[in-house]
């Protein structure tokens, strides 16, 4: 299992299987959006989530 720690509230919790770096988790804890930046063996490594606006075109 690989953990990871959110850089928000330092809640350590175990992703799922098959989570990949780039893809957007939210906290089991707190919530926040993360983005798993890197996984190296067992330790993945996250910053929050910047949140882009959807312009649908517009």
């Amino acid at each position: 299992m690989v953990k990871c720690e959110c850089p928000s509230c330092y809640y350590e919790f175990e992703l799922d299987d098959g989570t990949i770096e780039g893809e957007v988790i939210a906290c089991e804890d707190c919530g926040v959006d993360l983005e798993i930046t890197k996984i190296e063996g067992n330790i993945a490594k996250a910053e929050v989530a910047e949140l882009t606006d959807e312009d649908w075109g517009e």
